[in-house]
């Protein structure tokens, strides 16, 4: 079966859907689009070093999806994020750091993306095998009553040593500690670039007003696209981002009394649509029109992981996103079942039938 017809059979009735729309809001020649060349062409126009290039060199060009422009990466830092036991449950061989580098190995992936630990466990025998991408930062679950906040666990001169080519930060914006991650986040990728690393920020959102009624406004593509742009701002150059579902997040925190951020109607009808691909290209749009690459999260495991995947990747790469980072789809069932789903992913973006709108 070639890569479109397994496509296809995953999407089922939202196939056309998905695969015929061809009326996007932003068209893409506004759009810097991944290729083989992207490096040159587009960071090798910015002020990144020529040892940030080649960090960049080895995040895009390694794996099933190597030299094509796209990134398949397997993060596992749910550990400390989610709790260990809740996590590993699953399947408790990923207790040992080393099966979670396995896992990415076996599915062919760009990068490996975890904690200090795992990867500082592994660090002689695999980084030379595959791409490094050390989380410097995260939000732990021991504190009574849990709160949303992400602390620095490392330093980036640890996660060089290491021999990692490229760091990944939280910034949980529109939190109370934003700013002070803001700060330090924008610090640490200040010298990861100064040593040569490349960096990605998981642009989250958290606030308990951003839910409004039935409504979580947190993956609302207004909202999430301007958390991108923030990101862009203190310099990652890729960015990773939840799928958006909604838009209007802007509008429902103006209702009534309130006044919170600015807006423009045009960002609604002229800048993008309900449909999940014009949602997606809001996006890339806010990520410097798609100079910094945008990948979306595969989100939590459920009952049809492979189907889900391949939604979101075919979202993703219609939009002009640059791959998908996904975790616990893959590790929370038996490694071969996980290398199936990383392959159906990159399927997604091998596949020439899939293409950019």
């Amino acid at each position: 079966m070639q890569y479109i017809e397994k496509i296809q059979a995953h999407l089922g009735a939202e196939s056309d859907y998905l695969l015929a729309f061809d009326k996007p809001a932003v068209s893409k020649t506004m759009l810097h689009l991944p290729e083989g060349k992207f490096i040159d062409q587009v960071y090798g126009s910015s002020d990144r070093t020529p040892q940030v290039l080649r960090s960049l060199g080895q995040l895009f060009g390694t794996g099933r999806l190597a030299n094509t422009g796209y990134l398949s990466i397997l993060p596992v830092d749910q550990g400390i994020e989610h709790s260990a036991g809740a996590s590993f449950a699953p399947n408790p061989q990923y207790f040992d750091p080393e099966n979670i580098v396995k896992l990415a190995l076996e599915g062919n992936c760009n990068a490996v993306a975890s904690t200090f630990g795992v990867l500082g466990a592994v660090s002689r025998k695999y980084a030379h095998k595959i791409p490094f991408l050390v989380k410097i930062n995260h939000n732990e679950l021991l504190t009574y009553p849990n709160r949303a906040d992400q602390i620095l666990y490392g330093t980036i001169r640890e996660a060089w040593n290491m021999g990692a080519v490229a760091v990944g930060a939280t910034i949980y914006f529109g939190s109370e500690e934003s700013d002070r991650q803001i700060i330090e986040v924008a610090k640490a990728f200040e010298e990861a670039h100064s040593l040569g690393m490349a960096t990605v920020l998981w642009c989250y959102l958290r606030n308990s007003a951003f839910k409004a009624g039935d409504k979580d406004y947190h993956l609302a593509a207004d909202l999430t696209g301007q958390a991108n742009h923030l990101g862009v701002t203190i310099k990652a150059d890729i960015i990773k981002q939840k799928l958006p579902e909604l838009n209007g997040g802007f509008k429902a925190l103006n209702m009534g009394k309130s006044s919170y951020g600015k807006l423009d109607e045009r960002m609604y009808t002229q800048l993008s649509s309900d449909h999940p691909i014009d949602l997606c290209r809001y996006q890339v749009l806010n990520c410097f029109a798609g100079r910094a690459g945008l990948i979306n999260s595969g989100g939590a495991s459920g009952q049809n992981d492979i189907q889900e995947a391949v939604k979101t990747a075919v979202i993703n790469k219609r939009a002009g996103g640059t791959g998908l980072i996904s975790g616990r789809k893959a590790f929370q069932k038996p490694m071969s079942e996980g290398v199936e789903l990383l392959h159906a992913i990159q399927d997604v973006y091998l596949c020439k039938e899939v293409t950019i709108v």
